[in-house]
């Protein structure tokens, strides 16, 4: 039944929002919803019955009206008469398209049959943990009609798609005291009159689930724990996890690169320390939601946390080939004619007992999405055992899904990544000047993005402006510390799995004759941009050289590398230091498939942290010019006549970075509007 109401979009707007905010209900970009109600088709003048759904890829907690599908319902229902049966059921979802009501909206996903069909005028389809916990338990249709008596109906495993829409409507009519059904292996759907009395319902199956879990589950439903799989302190788990986290990145992007994602969560640790959890994961994950995240199961160190480390990676290059040719082997066997091609073997989870928690993705948000949902398949897991035996739905099943048309067409669709996409960039002295345009630059080409400055406010308040903590983030670093900068670099591939470009930007200068420079101003200096310069380099190769991955560092030299100017000894020496540093670097690291290459900026004045420390004023009167011209006085005394900005600098260190340089390394480019005495040579 449809029932009458001019506000049905938003009253379904408020209620997946409400629904969405909470991970109890459904996992990000989970489930879906639906309204129906009457309004005045503007051809005929006449009353048309619609269904607003939420549509395909959508998320329920920030849904918008533009993420909604509405359709006809009469042409909907009228598809009953021309469903073709369950061996060609793709072809309805190309149906819908014919019963949409209007322009624009959301592509109607393959549940919309679900909405269309039921006979109410509000529909909700869930993930929640507790009622997939019921629905993968083996007895789930035993502990169905116990736990819920006649309110809510088993639905045994059937793929999404129409006829799962006329499995529900049919029993939906012959159970008139139904208010929802488990579907098993999958999730829950529920129905009321009002929008209020279907949310109402939802949340009376999701918390009954969990009450019952809470009350009935046996004590370890994973098993006892087990010594050595016990987590390590906090601080030791991290500390390992950094060691680990770039030798785990090249194994999840043998066929294509991915950014990663870690966490120790109390719920991950607890999992891997119980004896069960082998077994468990093995068995992998169920809701279609969960695999198609996080692939069909995960791979698993099957080693104590504090084992050595060269032990601990070479285990894992065991167990990557052997995860491989198992994924392999999955694909061959239940493959057809036209399935489409493996999409890459790989795990997309990886655990590691003690200490958390990998995941990975096409970008930092779906590496972290793809960890929570495997923390949902935990919380399944565990309310499965501790009422029954878990027991998800079968690999060929999981196969049908993972390699979908319906779902190959979906990934066809996304549009085509940026330059830098899954790059994790690592750029000091970022919070101004030349270092933050050239984040920004990076973080606006696709790169993930770590912010690394002297001052730890100023780093975060600039990742902030970029971005969300998904795209950039703020560390603080003193890089002349080496242990600040392993620290930085530990921080960085545990925000986002690796590092795959650095830029060592971190600077300062001192304008002082040979005999006003004191060892005080040549050691600073020197240690900052010299010293700083190889420690970063050196602690960002190892990470770089494990995760086999190749790489690209930058350094933000100078004209003053090869010019020789007036009052400028200590600064020009350290340059130099770092200008040679790229050469040296370049054959160095060449076998490992990491560039090295330079960028000689001139009288980078706007935005300039240098220059606005006393180094302007200083250069000003050195060329006896008033401060606030000096950008104009550089620019005049160029070929070109042109001031050099900070995103010029940082346009530079984006093309050394791009494939079209892709074999370019040993190369310093001068961006200084033309300086004949700085040509090199």
């Amino acid at each position: 039944m449809s029932t009458p109401a001019k506000n049905a979009a938003q009253e379904l707007i408020a209620r997946s929002n409400r629904l969405g905010a909470d991970p109890k209900n459904t996992n990000y970009a989970g489930g879906n919803t639906s309204a129906k109600g009457t309004e005045t088709d503007p051809v005929t003048g006449e009353p048309v019955e619609l269904v607003w759904v939420k549509g395909s890829g959508g998320d329920l907690g920030t849904l918008q009206e533009s993420g909604l599908a509405v359709l006809r319902l009469d042409r909907m229902r009228a598809l009953v008469d021309v469903y073709p049966g369950i061996d060609r059921e793709d072809e309805m979802v190309a149906a819908f398209d014919y019963c949409l009501h209007g322009k624009g909206g959301a592509a109607p996903s393959i549940d919309t049959a679900m909405h269309g069909l039921v006979d109410s005028a509000h529909v909700d389809h869930l993930h929640p943990d507790s009622g997939i916990a019921i629905a993968t338990a083996a007895d789930g249709e035993a502990l169905t009609q116990k736990i819920f008596g006649d309110k809510v109906v088993w639905v045994p495993w059937r793929r999404p798609g129409f006829q799962l829409g006329l499995d529900i409507a049919a029993i939906k009519e012959q159970n008139p005291k139904a208010i929802g059904c488990i579907l098993g292996g999958h999730g829950i759907t529920a129905w009321g009159d009002t929008s209020e009395k279907c949310e109402k319902n939802s949340l009376w199956i999701i918390r009954t689930a969990e009450k019952y879990i809470k009350a009935n589950s046996k004590k370890d439903p994973f098993g006892p724990r087990v010594k050595k799989f016990e987590p390590l302190s906090p601080a030791k788990r991290r500390a390992r996890a950094a060691e680990l986290a770039p030798t785990l990145r090249g194994v999840a992007s043998q066929d294509r690169p991915m950014v990663g994602h870690f966490t120790d969560d109390k719920v991950v640790l607890d999992f891997l320390a119980s004896r069960n959890h082998q077994r468990l994961a093995e068995l992998g994950t169920s809701c279609p939601d969960h695999f198609l995240r996080t692939k069909v199961k995960p791979m698993v160190v099957d080693l104590p946390a504090d084992t050595p480390l060269e032990k601990v990676k070479a285990r894992v290059a065991e167990l990557h080939e052997a995860y491989r040719a198992d994924y392999a082997g999955y694909y061959d066997r239940n493959k057809v004619k036209g399935s489409p091609a493996m999409r890459g073997a790989d795990p997309l989870i990886i655990l590691v007992p003690g200490v958390g928690m990998f995941s990975y993705g096409a970008n930092k948000q779906t590496a972290r999405v793809a960890g929570e949902f495997y923390v949902n398949a935990i919380n399944v897991m565990r309310g499965a055992e501790g009422l029954s035996t878990y027991a998800p739905i079968d690999e060929a099943e999981k196969f049908r899904i993972e390699y979908w048309a319906l779902e190959e067409a979906k990934l066809q669709r996304m549009p085509k990544p940026k330059p830098l996409a899954t790059r994790v960039a690592l750029v000091t002295g970022a919070a101004s000047g030349i270092g933050l345009a050239t984040a920004q630059k990076l973080a606006a080409e696709g790169a993930c993005v770590v912010i690394a400055d002297l001052s730890l406010e100023k780093a975060q308040s600039a990742a902030a402006e970029i971005g969300s903590a998904d795209v950039a983030v703020g560390v603080q670093v003193d890089v002349s510390d080496a242990a600040a900068v392993q620290a930085m670099v530990d921080e960085t591939v545990l925000a986002f799995g690796g590092v795959d470009l650095v830029v060592n930007n971190a600077g300062l200068s001192l304008s002082r004759s040979l005999l006003d420079t004191t060892e005080r101003d040549w050691d600073l200096q020197h240690d900052v941009m010299a010293k700083g310069s190889f420690l970063v380099a050196q602690a960002a190769a190892r990470a770089m050289i494990d995760q086999r991955m190749g790489g690209d560092i930058v350094y933000i030299s100078s004209k003053n590398s090869i010019f020789a100017g007036p009052n400028n000894v200590a600064y020009g020496a350290a340059k130099a230091d770092q200008a040679h540093q790229v050469r040296l670097l370049a054959a160095e690291l060449g076998e490992h498939g990491i560039k090295v290459n330079g960028v000689n900026p001139d009288g980078v004045v706007q935005g300039s942290g240098i220059f606005s420390s006393g180094w302007g004023a200083n250069r000003a009167a050195v060329y006896g010019v008033k401060e606030k011209d000096l950008g104009k006085f550089y620019a005049q005394r160029t070929i070109l006549k042109r001031e050099v900005l900070p995103e010029n600098i940082a346009n530079a260190v984006f093309v050394l970075c791009s494939a079209e340089l892709s074999h370019t390394t040993g190369l310093h480019i001068p961006v200084d509007a033309g300086v004949a005495a700085a040509f090199l040579r």
